[in-house]
């Protein structure tokens, strides 16, 4: 009865948005499409995305007053940074009554050129964590990425040097993430990271080790060194089908790692040498990003065809929420993406790979790996044991079914199931 009030107020203080458009199929809806794109729509195509939640608090309607028997309330901001040019976008999830002995807030970061939206499954779970246990939930887009500023990316080191760029590239993200934590208040946090935000939930760990409580990292990418059996499919990944309410992710055994590790194999033996040269020049910094902005009135076309091929799983209505969120960041600024030559070889695997580093955090971290992941599990099996043999034993690795490398998306139950399980796991 609570929600169904807190969701009818809700209704009634919103300001309709406009219907979600038809992914693009001829070359006039491309068009369109490309010439409404822009942070107007942007906003409009990540604000309908949070607005499934019941308590979301919109910025583009009156100010409403909360609910009294909500548990949480939901908004999003733009948190100014020192530079009056840079700021980070957020959306916080925040308990009306906040718990006197609570756990440290959750911070959600998203993966390479994605976005806070992404995760519109997951917050309705975290949501009712965070009411249960009087603390916040927030998710970010990192600089330069989702609607965060587009600041200009710049490396100053040689490419020789491969230690001042991949240290330079990382502190672009992990010291704005540093400034954001300062400017809310928070004294620690529990990094929940996917792909590349993973591993920089991980790099910001090992600079700033007294601010993280735990990490959990979704499908991280630069965990292992292993160069000639890896390259990234982000692009050309699918969405696996099947997930179903009785799914749970697993401990990942050595067996499961192994049969994982030999169908990447065969994916791989699988791909083309045109699939192999453009992944190569996008982890060379000649962005996906950039072919889409630079094909003008056809991007929207191109965005569509992984759209409607990627978030197959998701309702066709979802879908199309999605193709419009993914556009309007696609289609901004380039700045953040170019970080990638610099984090990572050609390839999938790091620099500075996560593996060679891990055994110096002395917290809980958890692995968890999708079922027909492209990313390496045996990195994280051997990051684990790096961790136990450094005498941290609080490592933990986990297999999710019906899942691939967008975990949360693919089977949004069984991946916030062990979300909720891994905040609430006490320190050793």
């Amino acid at each position: 009865m609570a929600t169904e009030t807190v969701a009818a107020a809700s209704v009634m203080d919103t300001l309709p948005l406009p219907p979600t458009r038809e992914i693009p199929n001829s070359f006039v809806a491309s068009f369109r499409s490309w010439w409404t794109a822009g942070e107007k729509e942007g906003a409009a195509s990540e604000e309908r995305l949070l607005r499934k939640l019941p308590y979301f608090r919109s910025s583009l309607s009156p100010p409403s007053t909360p609910q009294e028997d909500s548990p949480v309330v939901a908004h999003s901001s733009r948190v100014e940074l020192s530079d009056p040019k840079q700021y980070i976008n957020t959306f916080a999830i925040e308990p009306t009554k906040p718990g006197e002995s609570a756990p440290p807030p959750a911070v959600v970061l998203h993966g390479y050129g994605a976005g806070l939206g992404f995760f519109f499954q997951n917050f309705p779970a975290l949501g009712r964590w965070a009411g249960n246990r009087g603390t916040s939930v927030y998710a970010l887009d990192w600089l330069g990425m989702g609607r965060s500023a587009r600041v200009p990316f710049r490396v100053k080191a040689k490419r020789d040097d491969v230690t001042g760029r991949v240290s330079e590239a990382e502190s672009f993200f992990v010291d704005s993430l540093e400034e954001w934590r300062a400017k809310m208040g928070l004294e620690k946090m529990t990094l929940i990271g996917h792909s590349l935000g993973g591993y920089l939930s991980v790099a910001y760990a090992l600079k700033y080790p007294s601010r993280v409580n735990k990490l959990i990292l979704l499908s991280p990418a630069g965990v292992p060194r292993n160069p000639e059996e890896e390259y990234s499919r982000e692009v050309v990944d699918t969405q696996p089908t099947g997930a179903s309410a009785a799914d749970s992710a697993e401990p990942a055994s050595q067996s499961k790692v192994e049969e994982l590790k030999e169908e990447q194999r065969k994916e791989l033996r699988k791909e083309s040498k045109s699939r192999k040269l453009f992944t190569y020049l996008w982890e060379e910094g000649f962005s996906p990003f950039q072919v889409v902005r630079s094909s003008l009135f056809w991007g929207p076309m191109l965005v569509g065809k992984y759209s409607s091929r990627r978030f197959i799983g998701l309702s066709a209505e979802d879908t199309k929420a999605m193709h419009e969120y993914i556009l309007n960041i696609t289609l901004a600024k380039g700045s953040g993406e170019y970080c990638i030559s610099h984090l990572l070889a050609p390839g999938a695997f790091a620099r500075k790979p996560v593996v060679d580093r891990i055994h110096a955090l002395k917290i809980p971290v958890t692995f968890v790996y999708g079922e027909t992941d492209w990313m390496d599990p045996e990195g994280g099996s051997a990051s684990v044991e790096n961790m136990r043999q450094a005498g941290n034993g609080q490592g933990r690795m986990y297999i999710v079914p019906h899942a691939g490398h967008h975990i949360y998306l693919d089977n949004p139950k069984a991946t916030n199931d062990l979300l909720i399980k891994e905040l609430d796991r006490r320190h050793v």
